[in-house]
């Protein structure tokens, strides 16, 4: 099983930055896909969220009108298209998967796979 994140780097405020996740080695098909960041410091936060097959998508509010999660099925990818990005978007950036239905709250356990992250900086 492999969650392999790409795309992230240094920008400038105002800038935009899209990130993939490539999927492999599980039943992508049938999980549901979301994003989470860490920033320094602080602990994990899930940013957004597309339910299997994408019949709906969910943002924090931090992040609404500003950011979309899509995925290409055949391609087993999953993007985190980040737009007018501020300093406090900085953090690494984490793909993961569940089976699972999403709640609004989950423990990191509770997500199947989880990738190696990527980093966003914002400056």
């Amino acid at each position: 099983v492999q969650l392999v994140e790409s795309g992230g780097g240094l920008v400038r405020p105002g800038e935009s930055l899209t990130l993939s996740c490539a999927a492999s080695g599980f039943a992508f098909s049938n999980s549901h896909m979301y994003w989470a960041r860490q920033a320094p410091g602080k602990g994990l936060e899930r940013v957004a969220v597309i339910s299997r097959l994408g019949k709906y998508t969910e943002y924090t509010d931090s992040v609404k009108g500003r950011i979309t999660i899509s995925q290409d099925i055949p391609k087993r990818t999953v993007y985190l298209e980040m737009e007018s990005l501020k300093p406090e978007d900085t953090a690494t950036y984490y793909c993961a998967a569940s089976y699972r239905p999403p709640i609004a709250t989950m423990e990191p356990y509770e997500y199947n796979y989880w990738g190696q992250g990527t980093q966003v900086t914002v400056s």
